[in-house]
């Protein structure tokens, strides 16, 4: 927010006089009152390490990040082309290798990665995309530079804990969204429900998708409910669904439904017990064989994890 010389930057200038104007006991207040709001509404996340395997309320500044319109457009379009180029990527080693074949990366590292899936080698995704919901991380320096941290590109999280965000900041200071044209967060869920539905395998005009969950105890839990709500879609579970021919079920009181499109929260190691981890108890018995088959479409598409191979990065 600040500059060196402890004057707030151009584009902070109007939040700096608001903040100033309420108050470092009003803020607090705010802050806790917004903190609690996360409680009640149930949104949080869990470490795994922590000694008391308690649920965290998702970290939340009250003050928040202004990025200019002009320097959002530029970092936007930077990471569409990333995307971009990380889908071709995986479309090249899990296909034509080319990339690899010319050398432009030693194909011993991408061949020899435990996240590279040769039981997917050949695979025709859907729209060859491999990639449909990223995480990218970003962190900028003290000259204002955007750098990429990393990718997730397999199971991301986080898009609800952004509209959950916004919900409580647009409550507890509203008087900062007047100041400022704020872009609209809202559209995601529809956005991400309308390209799950692309996925459909050919003819299947009014498809059903789910969203497969390990469960309750999933660090991410809160936010694979918020989106199947969002979303109207199922959220299920490994023993909702269940595999025959090739061709995915749902488990419904009226018998058996078919399944078209899954959103999947679950690692590739664990969604398939005869096709990774054999003692997996969240997966779903040759689910992997009907998405080979193409009869269900999957987002995001299996072995994507080379591409986020920390090893692959320095390439």
């Amino acid at each position: 927010m600040l500059a060196a010389a402890g004057r707030p930057r151009p584009a902070y200038r109007r939040l700096y006089e608001q903040l100033n104007r309420l108050g470092a006991d009003e803020l607090h207040r705010r802050h806790t009152l917004a903190m609690e709001m996360f409680r009640n509404h149930g949104i949080t996340f869990a470490v795994y390490p922590d000694a008391q395997g308690t649920e965290k309320v998702f970290p939340f500044d009250v003050i928040p990040r202004v990025i200019e319109a002009r320097t959002w457009k530029r970092l936007e379009e930077g990471l569409k082309q990333r995307l971009r180029a990380l889908n071709l990527f995986l479309d090249d080693v899990y296909g034509r290798k080319l990339i690899l074949r010319q050398r432009a990366i030693p194909p011993e590292i991408v061949l020899s990665s435990s996240l590279y899936l040769r039981e997917v080698e050949g695979l025709d995704v859907a729209h060859g995309i491999h990639a449909h919901i990223a995480g990218i991380d970003l962190v900028r320096d003290e000259k204002g530079d955007f750098f990429i941290l990393e990718d997730n590109l397999r199971t991301p999280s986080g898009a609800s804990y952004l509209q959950a965000n916004r919900y409580v900041m647009k409550r507890v200071l509203p008087d900062l969204f007047a100041g400022y044209p704020v872009r609209p967060v809202e559209g995601y869920v529809h956005e991400l429900l309308r390209h799950l539905r692309w996925l459909a395998p050919r003819g299947i005009d009014d498809p059903t998708v789910v969203l497969l969950t390990p469960g309750i105890n999933n660090s991410a839990y809160y936010e694979h409910l918020y989106l199947a709500k969002q979303m109207g879609v199922e959220l299920v579970e490994g023993t909702d669904l269940v595999v025959d021919d090739d061709h995915v079920f749902m488990r419904t009181t009226r018998g058996l439904r078919p399944v078209h499109v899954i959103y999947r929260r679950i690692d590739d190691e664990w969604l398939d017990p005869i096709f990774g981890r054999q003692e997996s108890l969240v997966g779903v018995a040759g689910l992997v064989n009907a998405y080979r088959a193409g009869n269900v479409g999957i987002a995001n598409a299996l072995g994507n994890g080379v591409a986020d191979d920390k090893a692959v990065y320095a390439l």
